[in-house]
């Protein structure tokens, strides 16, 4: 069960850490070329802080468990991820993108997954 946990970690850290590098540098227009349409109508600064928080909570749900500092930031970091794609996944059904869709539903479960598997309810 840690090995499937700690790979859930890996594929959430890997994800928002793409994107959040990519929110953090590129513009409204580069990012809805690279695929990131669910920034349409954000301003720069909410888009760069979106990126900012996306990148920390990839070290987040990483690096507490790993450290053994802080471990119980681990599922909230998770919790928060799967709190992001419930916002995440209408609006990509709004701009009817169901690959975007079906993507945000999968991070949505493997956020679940962890935050449940690390929080100790099991």
């Amino acid at each position: 069960m840690n090995n499937i946990l700690w790979t859930g970690q890996i594929v959430l850290a890997v994800i928002f850490l793409y994107s959040g590098i990519n929110k953090s540098i590129y513009s409204e227009q580069q990012l809805i070329a690279r695929g990131q349409t669910g920034v349409v109508g954000r301003g720069a600064v909410m888009i760069r802080f979106i990126g900012i928080s996306e990148i920390l909570g990839a070290i987040g749900v990483i690096f507490p468990w790993w450290a053994h500092i802080l471990p119980f930031l681990t599922p909230i970091t998770a919790g928060c991820f799967a709190l992001i794609m419930l916002f995440a996944a209408p609006i990509h059904y709004r701009l009817k993108e169901p690959k975007n869709v079906a993507l945000n539903l999968f991070v949505l479960a493997v956020a679940l997954f962890v935050a449940w598997g690390r929080s100790g309810w099991q």
